[in-house]
């Protein structure tokens, strides 16, 4: 009944006959009783410094900084998987097993190479002590010695080729002191430390050396969070700017920092990719996860800032606030709202320093206008 009385204020709509259509009407001011108008709280608006707070999502990634893609370092068929996504590794750990011609290749070269290397070098030594004698030209003493070197130079590239197959220490020793070994397997190890965050090969996959990629270990302590940002957002952002990443599932937000702006305009969204990073204790953001990301800018701004309960909305979504007017009564005024600032919201239009808005009450004053 109450309501019903306070209706009376706005007047009753007309009604229309039928067939003729109802005439276009403007919203009237709402005038108060002095009983109601206690129940309204105003806010004067005034010019204030503030930094902007963007709102936007964002997609999780790795930091590419600190992942890297393991790539097969030879060729040949899988015969074992030694980690599982998700496993912690260190530098060098085995990730898998391959069996690769690549090794039997490598190993014979080297024991050529080792062989050609020592017998060079007896011969360069017996022609260094025959030439002490007279019994050989110095030409050719010195022909022995340059042969000699280089057959070590080739020996010790083929060594290289064993340690980047990553053949055991062992079989190399071995392999030096002439015993015979066994037929080894190549091992891929991961180049650092970090968790298994991706494995791309199954056993009996056939690897191509240099060119399939096998695991992509990463160090999760960081992630990138690739945020969209549209229009005039973008000029409050700059790198170093501080930012807190929600996941919506409960857990606590998560710091990180502005660190790069793109150059490029998606030409799909129409959007500039900003890239965060942010601290990720407990590996709780996974890669391709849907985060909200609030970016906090460190360039201050002069503008107006209403709280956020003087905004209403109207029946097509669009804001606006109840204005006092000078006679008491208080009218609707549409605005143009910019970013949220703590609890207020900035206003690029609509408002002038000095307007006197409704923030408690509004909703009441809606009401009656509606009747």
């Amino acid at each position: 009944m109450a309501l019903a009385g306070l209706a009376c204020f706005t007047g009753c709509s007309p009604k229309a006959e039928p067939g003729v259509p109802m005439p276009s009407m403007t919203v009237s001011n709402v005038t108060l009783t002095a009983t109601q108008r206690e129940k309204i709280h105003l806010h004067t608006v005034t010019t204030s410094q503030y930094r902007k707070t963007i709102e936007t999502t964002g997609v999780i990634d790795f930091d590419n900084d600190q992942a890297t893609s393991v790539l097969a370092p030879f060729g040949g068929p899988v015969t074992q998987l030694l980690v599982a996504i998700g496993d912690q590794v260190k530098a060098g750990d085995p990730l898998a097993r391959v069996v690769s011609p690549d090794f039997a290749a490598a190993i014979s070269a080297y024991r050529k190479a080792l062989s050609t290397a020592q017998t060079l070098r007896r011969v360069a030594d017996v022609d260094k002590d025959l030439l002490k004698h007279n019994g050989i030209a110095g030409r050719e003493a010195e022909q022995a010695q340059s042969d000699a070197a280089n057959a070590e130079a080739d020996r010790d590239a083929a060594l290289q080729t064993l340690v980047s197959l990553n053949l055991d220490p062992q079989t190399i020793q071995d392999l030096q002191a002439g015993r015979p070994v066994a037929r080894p397997e190549g091992t891929i190890r991961s180049p650092i430390a970090g968790t298994v965050v991706e494995k791309f090969i199954t056993p009996g996959e056939l690897l191509a050396a240099g060119s399939t990629p096998c695991f992509t270990v990463a160090d999760l302590s960081r992630v990138w969070v690739m945020a969209q940002m549209f229009g005039s957002d973008l000029n409050g952002i700059q790198v170093g700017d501080s930012a807190e990443v929600e996941t919506g599932n409960g857990t606590n937000a998560f710091s990180g920092q502005v660190d790069n702006i793109s150059a490029l305009v998606d030409p799909d969204t129409r959007s500039v990719m900003v890239r965060v990073v942010a601290n990720n204790p407990g590996d709780v953001l996974k890669k391709q996860m849907y985060v909200r990301v609030q970016i906090h800018s460190h360039q201050e701004r002069t503008g107006l800032l209403v709280p956020i309960s003087a905004i209403l909305h109207d029946d097509e979504n669009l804001p606006f606030v109840y204005v006092a007017q000078p006679d008491g009564s208080f009218a609707r005024r549409q605005v143009a709202m910019g970013s949220r600032v703590a609890d207020d919201y900035e206003i690029t239009d609509g408002l002038n320093a000095g307007d006197q808005i409704v923030v408690e009450g509004g909703i009441f004053l809606q009401f009656m206008q509606n009747q």
